[in-house]
C-alpha cells in the first residue's frame, strides 16, 4: 500500500468557538496579575533610580515647557540627551499624584504589564492561547525586562510601543486594512520620540512581513506601506520640527548635540555614532563587538536565556514553511518576530559605540514570540498525517503495514533540541554566578535533558509528550525566572543598571558588574504606597525672576531680555527629597566612588550632595540656584533641593551649551546663585577640556569670586 504525507493547511486565526473557556480567561488574568506583582513589588526601593531622568521628571512637574522639551531643569537651560516621550508619561503622573518615587516608577511597571498583555494578544490571535500565554510569560520573566519595567529609563516605553506596533502589524497582515498599518507606523514614530533610531530596528521586519504576506495585490501593498511610512515620519517628526522651528533664545539647549539641534542629536550622538563608535566605545559595558556579544558575561544573563532555542526555532520554522502559500501566517509570524530578533540582535552585537546591556530589552518580545510560534508549529507537526490518519511514534498502521512518518520524527527531534539547548545554556549562565543558589543550575539542566529525551522518544505516547513539553517549558523558564525575581528584589540606581546577581566574571573595572545585591541605596525613597514621599523642601523652582535660555541665546545682551521660563513654578504638585546626605540615594560612579546596588561602576550615577550644600541652595531665590559642570551633579542637586540647577556641560560635561560672554551676562543679571566647582561627565572623566566653555567659565569664576567650602564642596557665591 502506498502512503503519502499531505501538506498542512496554512494556519488561520485561532478563535475558540462559542464563549471562551473560563480557564483560559483565568490563566490570562493570572499572567497579568503575576506580572503586575513582580513589577510593582517594593518598587520604591530604588528611590529615584536614574537621577538624570528623575530630575527631568521633577522639572516637568514644575514647568510645562520643561515637560514639552524634556528639560533637565525647570528653568529650561538644557535638555536630557534623549527625546522626551517617556518623560511625558512620568511627568504627567507626577503632576497628578505628586512627584515621588512611586508616581515616577509605577507608570513604567504598568507599561510592562501592558507589553505582556499585548504580546499575548498578538501571538494568541494566530497561534492560539497556549502559544500566547508562553510568549507573555517568557517576556515577563526576561531579567532585563524586569529591570527596565522597574526603572525610569526610556526603554520601558520603547518596548511597549514596539510591541504595540507588532500587534498592529499582525492585524494589518490579517485584514489588509490600511488603518492598522498607520497605527504600526505611528507606534514606531513615537518610539523614535522615546529613544530615536533604536525604534527603527524593527522596521525591516515590519515592512517585509506585509510586503510578503499582506492580503492585497502587490501594488496596493506598496502604496499602503508608503502611507505607513508617512504616518511614521509625521508622528516622529512633529517634535523635531517643533524644536527646530522654536526660537533658540526661548527654548533649552538640546543636550548631547553639537549645534543645539534635535535632528543632529538623532542622526549623530544617538544615531550613526552609536554604530560607528564616534561618540564613545561601548566595549567597557557590553564586551567586545562581535557575533557572540549577546552571549558573553556582560549581556548573556540579561537576554540570552531563550535565544539559542529561538534561533533554532526560527531556522526550523522557516524551513518548514518555505513552500507554503504567500499568505501563510506561520511564516508571516516568523518573518515579523524572527526578523525583529535578527536585525535587533545583529545591530546590538556589532555596534562599536556605547551600548549598554539594558538595550537588549527591545529584542525580548521578538525572541519569545519566535520561540512560541515555531514551538507550536513543531508540536502539531510531531503527528504528521498519512493518508488522513495521524502518525504516532513515527509510524501509522494502514492495512496492516507500517509507514514511517519522517516529518513527525524531525519535529520531535527539533523540539527536543530546543528544550535541551535551553537547559544546557541556562546551566552555563547560572554557573557564572555559581555562589548564588548553586543547586539550581543542576536541577535545570537535569530536568531539561530528561524532558528533551522524553520528547524525542515519546512516540505514540501523547501524554508522555505533553508532560515532557510542560517540563521543558518550566525548566526553560526556571533560570531566567530566578534572575527575574532576584532583579525585582534588588534596588537599582545609577545610569548603568544590570539585571540578576553579580557575575564574578564581570566584576571590577568599567565593564565590571556593580553590587547588584544588598540594601537599598542611602537616601532612597521608603517603601510604601503612592502617597508616600520623603520630607524636605518643596520650593518652587519657578518662583524666581525671569530667566534666559542661556544655552541657546545668540548674544549676551539677550540674557536680560529673553522670555521667562514659562510655567516654571506653575505646578506645586509633589515635593522633592531634601535634606538627606545624598540626592536620590546615589553615590557618584562618575566620581569614581562605589556604585549603588544594581548598577555598574563608571556610569555616572550622580554626585554625593551634603546636607549643608542642599540647605544653602534651597535658600536661593535665583532662577538657577547654582551652575555646575555636568548633568549628574545638577540632577543630584535638583532632587535634593527642589531648585533649578544649570548644567553647563550636559551629560558628558563637554556640551558647548553657552559662551563665556552669555554666562557673564546671566551672572550680572542675578539669575545664577552659586557656581560649584568640579563635577564629572557621564563617562567618568572630567567634563570639558582645555579651551572648552566649561574651562573658560571655571577660570573666570575662580579669578573673580571667593571660594568657600560647604559640606566638603567648593562653592562660589555669584551674587556677592
Amino acid at each position: 500500500m502506498t502512503a503519502t504525507l499531505s501538506r498542512p493547511e496554512p494556519l488561520r486565526a485561532v478563535r475558540p468557538a462559542g464563549r471562551t473557556f473560563p480557564a483560559r480567561r483565568l490563566s490570562v488574568l493570572v499572567l497579568l496579575l503575576g506580572t503586575a506583582v513582580l513589577y510593582l513589588w517594593n518598587l520604591s526601593a530604588s528611590g529615584y533610580a536614574n537621577e538624570f531622568y528623575a530630575a527631568a521628571v521633577q522639572a516637568g512637574t514644575r514647568s510645562w515647557k520643561a515637560l514639552l522639551f524634556g528639560s533637565l531643569d525647570s528653568a529650561n537651560y538644557i535638555t536630557v540627551d534623549k527625546p522626551p516621550a517617556s518623560l511625558w508619561v512620568m511627568g504627567l503622573s507626577g503632576r497628578l499624584f505628586g512627584f515621588n518615587s512611586w508616581s515616577m516608577l509605577v507608570p513604567q511597571a504598568l507599561m510592562g504589564v501592558a507589553a505582556v498583555g499585548l504580546l499575548y494578544a498578538a501571538v494568541k490571535r494566530w497561534f492560539g492561547h497556549a502559544a500566547g500565554l508562553f510568549a507573555g510569560a517568557a517576556l515577563a520573566l526576561t531579567p532585563v525586562a524586569v529591570l527596565m519595567f522597574r526603572f525610569n529609563n526610556p526603554d520601558a516605553l520603547l518596548t511597549l510601543l514596539l510591541v504595540a506596533g507588532g500587534y498592529a502589524m499582525v492585524r494589518a497582515v490579517e485584514s489588509g486594512r490600511t488603518g492598522w498599518l498607520l497605527l504600526a507606523g505611528s507606534a514606531l514614530g513615537f518610539g523614535f520620540l522615546t529613544k530615536m533610531l533604536q525604534a527603527f530596528l524593527v522596521l525591516p521586519a515590519f515592512a517585509l512581513v506585509y510586503l510578503v504576506a499582506g492580503p492585497p495585490r502587490l501594488r496596493r501593498r506598496i502604496g499602503q506601506l508608503l502611507l505607513a511610512g508617512l504616518a511614521l515620519v509625521v508622528s516622529a517628526g512633529w517634535w523635531i520640527a517643533l524644536v527646530e522651528l522654536w526660537p533658540a533664545t526661548s527654548r533649552p539647549y538640546i543636550g548631547g548635540s553639537e549645534g543645539n539641534s534635535a535632528l543632529e542629536l538623532a542622526l549623530g550622538y544617538n544615531g550613526l555614532s552609536r554604530l560607528t563608535g564616534g561618540e564613545g566605545n561601548g566595549n567597557g559595558f557590553s564586551g567586545t563587538a562581535g557575533l557572540f556579544r549577546l552571549f558573553n558575561e556582560n549581556m548573556g544573563g540579561q537576554i540570552s536565556w531563550l535565544l539559542p532555542a529561538s534561533l533554532i526555532a526560527l531556522v526550523a520554522g522557516v524551513a518548514w514553511t518555505i513552500r507554503r502559500p504567500r499568505t501563510d501566517r506561520t511564516r508571516a509570524g516568523l518573518i515579523l518576530w524572527g526578523g525583529w530578533t535578527l536585525v535587533t540582535g545583529l545591530v546590538l552585537s556589532f555596534m562599536e559605540g556605547t551600548v549598554h546591556e539594558y538595550y537588549t530589552v527591545a529584542m525580548a518580545p521578538g525572541v519569545v514570540a519566535t520561540l512560541a510560534i515555531s514551538g507550536r508549529l513543531l508540536w502539531h507537526e510531531r503527528a504528521a498525517v498519512v493518508d488522513g490518519r495521524a502518525v504516532v511514534g513515527g509510524r501509522a498502521v494502514a492495512g496492516g503495514r507500517a509507514v514511517v512518518g519522517g516529518r513527525a520524527v524531525v519535529a520531535r527531534v527539533l523540539l527536543a533540541a530546543m528544550v535541551g539547548v535551553t537547559g544546557v545554556w541556562s546551566y552555563v549562565l547560572l554557573n557564572r554566578t555559581a555562589d548564588w543558589y548553586s543547586p539550581l543550575r543542576y536541577v535545570v539542566v537535569a530536568g531539561a535533558l530528561a524532558a528533551a529525551a522524553a520528547l524525542a522518544f515519546s512516540g505514540r505516547w501523547k501524554k508522555l509528550a505533553t508532560v515532557a513539553l510542560l517540563a521543558g517549558v518550566l525548566t526553560g523558564l526556571a533560570g531566567s525566572g530566578a534572575y527575574a525575581v532576584q532583579t525585582a528584589g534588588t534596588a537599582h540606581s545609577g545610569s548603568t543598571p544590570t539585571a540578576g546577581p553579580v557575575s564574578t566574571a564581570t566584576m571590577g573595572g568599567p565593564g565590571g558588574g556593580g553590587n547588584r545585591g544588598g540594601t537599598p541605596p542611602s537616601g532612597a525613597m521608603p517603601s510604601g504606597g503612592p502617597g508616600g514621599s520623603s520630607t524636605g523642601s518643596s520650593a518652587s523652582a519657578g518662583s524666581s525672576t525671569s530667566s534666559a535660555s542661556a544655552g541657546s541665546s545668540t548674544s549676551s545682551a539677550s540674557a536680560d531680555s529673553s522670555t521667562s521660563s514659562a510655567s516654571a513654578g506653575s505646578s506645586t504638585a509633589g515635593s522633592s527629597t531634601a535634606g538627606s546626605s545624598t540626592a536620590g540615594g546615589s553615590a557618584s560612579s562618575g566620581d569614581g566612588g562605589g556604585s549603588t546596588a544594581g548598577s555598574r561602576p563608571g556610569g555616572g550615577g550622580g554626585t554625593t550632595t551634603s546636607a549643608e550644600l542642599s540647605a544653602l541652595l534651597a535658600k536661593s531665590d535665583a532662577t538657577w540656584a547654582a551652575a555646575v559642570g555636568s548633568s549628574q551633579s545638577a540632577a543630584s542637586l535638583e532632587l535634593s533641593t527642589g531648585k533649578a540647577v544649570m548644567s553647563i556641560g550636559g551629560w558628558s560635561g563637554t556640551d558647548e551649551s553657552t559662551t563665556l560672554a552669555k554666562f557673564q551676562a546671566l551672572v550680572k543679571a542675578g539669575t545664577i546663585g552659586y557656581f560649584i566647582a568640579g563635577g564629572q561627565g557621564g563617562g567618568g572623566g572630567q567634563g570639558g577640556g582645555t579651551g572648552s566653555v566649561l574651562t573658560q567659565i571655571t577660570t573666570w569664576v575662580e579669578a573673580n569670586y571667593t571660594a568657600t567650602t560647604v559640606g566638603g564642596t567648593t562653592v562660589y557665591d555669584l551674587t556677592s
